[in-house]
């Protein structure tokens, strides 16, 4: 058990196991930018119900609902940091709206801010963490997956800017699937949940044990898979020194 006021302090590490608990987008802006720094793009873009997806409650009302419980809808920050080489930083919302869920507003969220990091010739953060394609959407979610995807390719082959991914608890589904592991730099939250279908799914498709700690950010690093496992309170000045790094290289003068 954790008091949340020494949790909060702690930037929802637990001291004694070091475990990483999940955060949402304004608190994780504290540990990783300077203060008043960030600016918000694109805050009123919000979900259609294309497909008019009902279960227990229609898609529609759900949104509506979390409006009214929250005061607005907030997926995620985009947000620009002038004191540290104007890093790009996006800061994915994970514990009120689907899990994280990526829908066509994220999609064209993370592509348009891909797509301005592109014509500013910036280098660009994102911060994953997300438990994959919304489901409600359909195909319209999954399709999010190429187009971040595309918009990708062309910012990094063909510009060759910069782009860290930061993977978090969790990482899953289309998300890893696609630009969570499509960084330059790839980076870690210790003992971060990282994979495509989840260890239930796996055991009983394969009909197989999954061993423990199989889908952690240890084991990938251990496997090649990252680049580096950076504890929360260290990750602002990580960046830092990467966009040091960045800013000196040949091209980028030219």
């Amino acid at each position: 058990m954790l008091h949340i006021k020494f949790s909060k302090q702690n930037k929802s590490v637990c001291e004694e196991r070091g475990n990483h608990l999940s955060m949402d987008s304004m608190e994780r802006i504290e540990p990783s930018i300077d203060p008043n720094t960030w600016i918000p793009l694109d805050e009123d873009t919000i979900s259609k119900d294309v497909l008019s997806f009902c279960d227990e409650e229609s898609y529609e009302n759900r949104f509506l609902g979390l409006k009214r419980k929250q005061g607005y809808l907030r997926l995620f920050k985009q947000v620009s940091d002038i004191q540290m080489e104007h890093l790009l930083h996006l800061v994915l919302w994970t514990s009120n709206l689907w899990g994280g869920s990526m829908g066509s507003v994220v999609g064209e969220k993370i592509t348009c801010l891909i797509e301005y990091a592109t014509q500013k010739l910036l280098p660009l953060v994102l911060v994953c963490a997300s438990g994959g394609a919304r489901m409600q959407e359909g195909t319209v979610s999954l399709m999010q997956m190429a187009k971040i995807s595309s918009a990708l390719h062309y910012y990094q082959v063909q510009k060759k800017l910069l782009y860290i991914s930061i993977l978090t608890y969790p990482t899953t589904g289309g998300i890893t699937a696609s630009f969570g592991m499509l960084g330059d730099i790839i980076i870690a939250e210790s003992k971060a949940y990282i994979a495509f279908a989840g260890k239930r799914v796996i055991e009983e498709t394969l009909g197989q044990k999954v061993p423990d700690g199989f889908q952690l950010a240890e084991a990938l690093f251990e496997n090649g898979l990252l680049d580096l496992i950076v504890p929360r309170i260290l990750i602002k000045g990580v960046l830092s020194k990467i966009s040091d790094l960045y800013s000196s290289v040949p091209y980028k003068k030219n």
